[in-house]
């Protein structure tokens, strides 16, 4: 018996890093993925492998900032599982500049990925959830627990050089968190926000190293430089990022019925500040 058996939960970019480690983690618990990545073959890698690993897992591939998808992805849930419990919006890149640096596109693209796009899939799946909390509090007496984790970061809790945009899109998504804590608590749904320090996946490699994106006729070059890496291992108190693996338990935890009289806070994921 895994906790979440029974359980659907949507995760937006979850083709790799901490998306894809978070749905093989609720897979392996009982949940019913949907997994969601603008990349279609990442996405059914991490289908593929909650299926091998004996879970249920579907695929809705696209771009969580077009106004379209959010309707697509909800409704695509509600066709393949029938329901909504879990909804954990992950997705997103970085665009990094200095303000005097930094474009009018670079800022948008930042804010539309982190901020409105969960408002969106938030928004559209008010429809189901509000409906089902209703009919089954008219039933039973109280709706069933239902949980929303949006992932924020360090970077909109304390700021950080180089990220105006991102760290300004992050602090916005604990703001719709606690919103959303207070208009949905009605319906029993427990919303929070995980706010992760320094995690290894493709956003933090070496600059050097790093993978490029394209979005919007721009190529963007992802990660960190080397020093910058080197320097973060000073400020956490465990001495080392954290694997994506790691950051996926706190994720389960917000998702579980372990954290049902938990709502509205920001859950910080650093392995410890040391400065």
């Amino acid at each position: 018996m895994g906790m979440l058996d029974g359980k659907v939960a949507i995760i937006t970019g979850s083709g790799r890093g901490i998306g894809a480690a978070t749905a093989r983690l609720l897979g392996s618990e009982g949940a019913r993925i949907v997994v969601s990545d603008l990349d279609p073959a990442p996405a059914e890698e991490t289908a593929a492998a909650i299926r091998t690993a004996g879970g249920q897992a579907i695929v809705v591939p696209g771009d969580v900032t077009d106004e379209a998808f959010p309707k697509q992805l909800i409704q695509g849930t509600l066709d393949a599982f029938g329901g909504i419990d879990i909804i954990v919006n992950n997705a997103g890149y970085t665009w990094d500049a200095v303000i005097q640096n930094m474009t009018d596109k670079q800022w948008y693209a930042i804010m539309d990925v982190h901020t409105t796009a969960p408002f969106r899939i938030l928004r559209e799946a008010s429809h189901f959830i509000r409906d089902a909390a209703k009919k089954e509090a008219a039933a039973n007496g109280r709706a069933n627990p239902r949980k929303i984790i949006n992932v924020s970061s360090v970077s909109g809790v304390y700021g950080n050089a180089g990220q105006a945009n991102y760290s300004t899109a992050k602090a916005g998504i604990t703001g719709l968190t606690k919103t959303m804590a207070k208009e949905w608590g009605r319906f029993n749904v427990q919303t929070n926000c995980v706010c992760f320090g320094f995690i290894d996946t493709r956003l933090t490699a070496a600059k050097e190293n790093a993978e490029t994106i394209q979005r919007d006729g721009e190529e963007i070059v992802l990660g960190v430089p080397g020093q910058t890496r080197q320097m973060a291992a000073l400020t956490i108190s465990l001495g080392r990022p954290g694997t994506p693996e790691e950051a996926a338990g706190p994720v389960l935890f917000l998702a579980s019925p372990l954290s049902n009289y938990v709502s509205g806070i920001v859950l910080e994921v650093t392995g410890g500040r040391a400065m």
